[in-house]
């Protein structure tokens, strides 16, 4: 056997690069995972050995889904210092070292009777203008009111239509309209025990005139509105006060609108 019949082996490796970019990593995820769940739990325990009663109750609470907004109690070691707002040390004291009483059960009680209040003002305003159900006023007369339950309790504001003015422009006197508004307010009103106040307002007068009657005008039918009420059965010892705004508070744009001639006959807020 000749040498040239040996030939030699040549072996060829090939390097191979980048097979591992799609695939492997996803223990990577799992693992971190692992290792915050490790750490919120060694948190965890350190918190339980750190802390107090009373601030780990604050911590329950702060976590709790359905904690109530205004749950006293708190874990910080600031303005309390994980107290509750009632304990003894965080009260009020008087001069003589003595506790400062905190009626919270009166606070209470004066919340639950103006939420009373609030609802018999809403009942009042539904059952005059006949929202849901059967008005007491006829059609017409519905056109001249709109009610509103306010911080100062239930405004019922009567006003002219174009046309169809509460008070006769001759005389000055209450129209049929009107009379019949007050029939319903006495018999709506009288549910109730609230004071009443009546305010008047005008509209608008020519700058030419020289004495402006807007004034005159609108205190003389707060007077009218309420012997108008009075005559139709109204305590007039529930009567606080009856005031003219003149031309003062226009509620259009335009002041010299018939719809500026009003008058406001609210149940006052006993709460």
């Amino acid at each position: 056997m000749s040498s040239d019949d040996v030939r030699p082996i040549i072996i060829k490796r090939k390097k191979v690069s980048g097979g591992d970019g799609h695939h492997g990593g996803a223990w990577k995820v799992a693992y971190a995972d692992f290792v915050t769940a490790m750490m919120a739990f060694f948190m965890l325990m350190w918190l339980l050995n750190a802390t107090t009663e009373q601030q780990r109750k604050g911590l329950a609470d702060y976590f709790a889904p359905t904690i109530a907004i205004a749950r006293v109690s708190g874990g910080g070691d600031g303005a309390f210092g994980g107290q509750s707002l009632t304990a003894e040390s965080q009260l009020p004291q008087k001069g003589d070292g003595g506790l400062i009483e905190l009626d919270l059960s009166q606070a209470s009680a004066d919340g639950a009777l103006a939420a009373i209040e609030q609802a018999e003002l809403e009942a009042l305003a539904t059952g005059i203008l006949g929202k849901g159900g059967d008005s007491l006023i006829r059609e017409m007369a519905m056109e001249h009111i709109t009610t509103q339950v306010t911080d100062q309790g239930l405004v019922v504001e009567i006003f002219d239509i174009e046309g169809a003015p509460l008070f006769d422009p001759q005389t000055g006197r209450p129209t049929a309209i009107l009379q019949e508004i007050s029939e319903v307010l006495v018999e709506v009103f009288r549910a109730v025990e609230n004071r009443i106040a009546v305010a008047s307002h005008s509209r608008a007068y020519p700058s030419v005139l020289i004495d402006n009657p807007a004034w005159d005008i609108t205190t003389d039918r707060s007077q009218l509105m309420r012997e108008l009420m009075l005559s139709d059965g109204a305590d007039p010892n529930r009567f606080e006060r009856m005031i003219g705004f003149g031309q003062s508070k226009p509620l259009v744009q335009n002041p010299m609108a018939a719809r500026n001639n009003r008058l406001e006959v609210t149940l006052l807020r006993e709460i």
